[in-house]
């Protein structure tokens, strides 16, 4: 598309240049892109002009002033007030795409996990967005839920490799800065509501009114909700007029716990859940309801979950040692997460290594450790992602948690932290190594290093 095609109704401009796609994030900038710059929340896309230029991109639009550099610049006043406009002028097949999108504080990325799996056993080709990545397209980076422009170009992807369904994975910062307007999310899924993100919100009600906003878009058809939450009723009534499904551990006939998952009865049928947590039964639960409600039979879906497996991070074993890791850095999910250890292994002592990360809500800090030191019998404290902070004021605002006469160990080396816990595993013991999952980096204010808590644990495993 030429680019005075695609700002027709936006802007005038006599550029004329041929561009093969749109781009915020210069990571994910490709040859032959327009790069778009906007003020971000710590930096300006037009600060990173260079990195774009030797990506490949061939022009630029900037809601400031027009730039000077290699390649033609074109300004739009309140640029980003045009993206879902751009988006979908350049990508237009994206919201032919129909979409499950998730949102919740914790449960999201196994939700959307176990939805994606059974809907590909059951014969339906399906791309799956969120925090573990994207599946059939390139590596790109973004947190949770990409900008608006990656969601599109994704989505544009892959309606023109006949897949017509996407698992999506909605963060509450997804839903606050619009990326995903105009989109054809057909199914919304709540999971759960607890503290969060509550330095970008301020307070829960902000958070909790933000997730609510994916209940009430126009073009969702059928909702899925936890009834198990105590926000439940909030979300139940955004979504007034819309195919209601509730789902909640009664319905379950039995649950019998097992180390290695549980044991269930529902229905007529008896069968084994390969993971630890009744978070997970009910994350289970939320993806029968889900794929149910897209129309396929229970009977064929529920002989799929011994078929399962989990996403990386979440609860995932380091065999053969009694240790898991997992992305638990919320209260609840801690707390969750020492619970299920505490649960499925009743006669072992619970050793947890974590830490909180840098730049990020502090005030669930205090509250982690709290609930760390009353659950577990051991703890290490290291280095989550410091990114800009102080690690020792990190550390100092988890101990103001920590009654002072609890015996904890610091090591602010996560690696060194790790190896120290599997090397000195008793028999009796399991541990839970708590906060970054599946993440392969650790970001400090300098530096961004390779980090990778389950190569950790299982080298770990080979030395001793």
């Amino acid at each position: 598309m030429n680019i005075s095609q695609l700002l027709t109704n936006i802007v005038q401009t006599k550029t004329d240049i041929e561009i093969k796609g749109l781009c915020l994030n210069t990571q994910n900038a490709q040859p032959g892109d327009l790069f778009i710059a906007l003020q971000g929340e710590s930096a300006h896309g037009a600060d990173y002009i260079n990195q774009a230029i030797d990506k490949g991109c061939v022009a630029i639009l900037v809601d400031s002033k027009e730039i000077e550099c290699a390649i033609p610049s074109i300004c739009v006043d309140n640029l980003s007030q045009y993206l879902q406009t751009l988006a979908s002028t350049f990508y237009s097949n994206a919201t032919k795409v129909n979409i499950v999108g998730i949102t919740g504080t914790n449960g999201k990325t196994s939700v959307a996990y176990f939805i994606s799996q059974l809907l590909t056993k059951l014969g339906v080709k399906n791309g799956l967005i969120g925090t573990l990545g994207i599946t059939h397209s390139g590596q790109l980076s973004f947190n949770t839920t990409p900008d608006i422009l990656t969601l599109y170009r994704v989505l544009n992807d892959y309606y023109q490799n006949d897949i017509k369904y996407a698992v999506l994975e909605v963060s509450s910062h997804a839903l606050a800065q619009n990326r995903i307007a105009g989109l054809n999310i057909k199914q919304a899924i709540f999971t759960n509501l607890t503290q969060d993100h509550l330095d970008y919100h301020h307070t829960l009600d902000e958070y909790q009114a933000t997730k609510q906003k994916l209940f009430a878009l126009d073009c969702v058809e059928s909702v899925i909700l936890n009834q198990e939450d105590s926000h439940y009723k909030h979300f139940l009534n955004t979504a007034k007029g819309k195919k209601q499904t509730s789902y909640s551990l009664s319905d379950f006939d039995s649950v019998k716990t097992i180390e290695q998952g549980f044991l269930v009865q529902l229905d007529h049928y008896i069968f084994e859940i390969p993971f630890l947590g009744t978070f997970n039964l009910l994350n289970v639960l939320a993806a029968l309801s889900s794929v149910e409600a897209l129309g396929f039979k229970r009977d064929d879906i529920i002989p799929l979950f011994y078929q399962l497996s989990p996403p990386p991070g979440r609860m995932q074993k380091v065999n053969p040692h009694l240790a898991w890791i997992d992305y638990a850095h919320t209260p609840d999910a801690i707390e969750n997460a020492i619970t299920t250890l505490k649960k499925h292994y009743p006669n072992f002592k619970i050793r947890i290594v974590f830490g909180c990360g840098g730049n990020r809500d502090k005030d669930k800090r205090a509250k982690i450790g709290k609930i760390a030191s009353k659950l577990a019998d051991t703890i290490i404290l290291t280095n989550d992602n410091p990114r800009s902070e102080d690690p020792k004021s990190i550390i100092s605002n988890i101990l103001s948690g920590i009654d002072d006469s609890y015996k904890l160990d610091i090591i602010e080396d996560r690696q060194l932290a790790i190896e120290t816990a599997m090397t000195t595993l008793k028999k009796n013991e399991c541990l839970l190594i708590a906060g970054k999952g599946h993440e392969t980096t650790q970001q400090f204010s300098d530096k961004v290093i390779y980090l990778n808590d389950l190569k950790i644990a299982q080298n770990s495993i080979k030395v001793t």
